[in-house]
């Protein structure tokens, strides 16, 4: 649920108390016979990052200390790792906003350094900008399986054997995991993730935080609002999926449909350039060439880079680069030059290419690998899934006819299926009249306008910003000044649109 797989996947406060480094902060009377004071008393020193790029961006780093099991918390604890890029105006600061990129298993460390970026001078004055690699992932004490792939996608091509395949990979990468982490896994949750952030606003001295989510990070922020209502301050929830799709297998099956009207809608701004890509005259002519392409792939990987692309890996980068429409320019640019590999031609992979090859082919030394682990190891925990593979394959059938190119990848099963245990404890049920200002693109393929309206009727005292647009990740990804405003507006001065809107530039 991130940006892109190539590139790239909330809360309100009306008062805050100032907070330095090492400062204590104390339990609330609610919440101090819940076995959880150590946790919200301890000290956090902040410190330059060790990443060099976050250091350069001016954003410190600490790691707190949290219970593995909320239910035990005198028994085993875990790090995680927290970000901060502070205020601008000590004298003009509200607090804090608290965020998550995504995924799940969307690294969160530099995320504020992005989110400063794009806010106004007022608003950066504002807020300490705080940012959450969560429990399983990154800097965090992280579940690494040792899998041997970057993501749960894969293509089953246009058979059983390929479908089988794909079966057995994903019920070994759940076997790994659940062999390496056996007690670790079942406590990736949602729910949990939302209790860390609990644990970072009070180690932070704050009663109340702000939050930006978008994607899964809407999930965990309209989570973390139903368990913690009088925490909440302000709340952006960007690119939401309803609540009970993330909870099932609906939110990756929706991405079929919503991929192929993507790469119509693409295929549509191709096909008028022709003479400048080659890919086709008409839109049907365009959408021929990137089905031709994945059927020879089926017959003969093309090279290209150094790399072998087969069917499934080829289906990736089209799904990768089919997100966003001001990537247009970049997926032809990669079709022409998969064309032109596939006749043998001499090619040097354009950088969205490169950008791929280099993350998906490379998993382990890209460290894809370690972050599919702790998506899985969150969702897992979180989703309840079929089991009998029968099932998915008389999906991926159903699917091939209006899905030709993307239903196939998003009707396998993912890893989940295969999970040794099922979700310890149920969703949050979101229901709730909480302000919040949801961000929703129409041409969403990660997650669908659809979908989102999902979320905002259960989020009842939200309002609705509509961009009619391929996009995904609006506020940081987008060029949009009606969004960038908007939002901005509300995290100043906490005015909410006074009806649902659309943003349409």
């Amino acid at each position: 649920m991130k940006k892109t797989m190539s590139a790239t996947a909330f809360a309100l406060a009306l008062a805050t108390v100032m907070t330095t480094a090492g400062h204590t902060a104390v339990a609330s009377p609610s919440t101090a016979a819940d076995g959880l004071e150590r946790f919200r008393k301890q000290s956090v020193d902040w410190a330059e990052c060790d990443d060099p790029a976050l250091a350069a961006s001016g954003t410190e780093c600490a790691r707190i200390t949290v219970p593995l099991d909320y239910g035990k918390p005198d028994g085993r604890t875990l790090t995680v790792a927290i970000s901060r890029i502070k205020a601008t105006d000590p004298k003009k600061r509200r607090g804090i906003l608290q965020s998550n990129p995504g995924g799940p298993g969307g690294r969160g460390l530099s995320l504020p350094a992005e989110i400063k970026a794009k806010m106004t001078p007022q608003v950066a004055a504002a807020y300490d900008v705080i940012g959450m690699d969560t429990r399983g992932l990154g800097e965090s004490t992280p579940v690494d399986c040792g899998l041997t792939r970057g993501m749960w996608l894969r293509a089953p091509g246009p058979d059983r054997a390929g479908f089988d395949e794909s079966v057995r990979q994903s019920r070994e990468d759940a076997r790994k995991c659940w062999d390496k982490y056996p007690d670790v896994l079942p406590h990736l949750s949602t729910r949990n993730i939302a209790r860390d952030v609990d644990v970072v606003r009070s180690v932070l001295g704050e009663r109340k935080t702000s939050w930006f989510g978008q994607s899964y990070g809407t999930v965990l922020g309209a989570a973390y609002a139903q368990m913690f209502p009088h925490r909440i301050d302000r709340l952006v929830l960007d690119s939401a999926p309803g609540p009970a799709d993330y909870h099932s297998f609906e939110m990756v099956r929706k991405m079929g449909p919503a991929n192929e009207k993507a790469l119509d809608d693409f295929a549509r701004w191709a096909a008028p350039r022709d003479r400048e890509y080659g890919l086709g005259t008409t839109a049907a002519a365009v959408r021929a060439t990137v089905e031709g392409l994945i059927r020879r792939a089926g017959a003969e990987p093309i090279r290209i880079g150094g790399h072998r692309l087969a069917q499934h890996d080829l289906t990736l980068v089209f799904f990768s680069l089919v997100t966003d429409d001001t990537g247009n320019t970049d997926f032809a640019l990669v079709l022409r030059a998969l064309v032109d590999a596939a006749d043998g031609k001499p090619v040097t992979p354009p950088p969205a290419l490169e950008g791929f090859l280099e993350v998906m082919m490379n998993p382990r030394e890209s460290g894809r690998a370690a972050d599919y682990a702790a998506q899985l190891g969150i969702l897992c925990a979180d989703a309840v899934m079929p089991r009998d593979p029968e099932d998915y394959w008389k999906a991926v059938e159903r699917a091939r006819t209006s899905q030709p190119v993307f239903g196939p990848v998003t009707n396998v099963p993912l890893p989940c299926a295969f999970w040794k245990e099922e979700p310890r404890e149920k969703p949050t049920k979101i229901n709730n009249k909480l302000p919040a200002l949801q961000i929703q693109a129409t041409g969403d393929t990660r997650t669908t306008y659809e979908s989102g309206l999902r979320m905002h009727r259960a989020m009842r005292g939200s309002k609705l910003v509509t961009v009619p647009a391929r996009s995904h990740a609006v506020y940081l990804y987008y060029p949009n000044d009606c969004v960038k405003r908007t939002v901005n507006d509300y995290l100043l001065d906490g005015t909410l649109p006074a009806r649902n809107t659309v943003c349409a530039s």
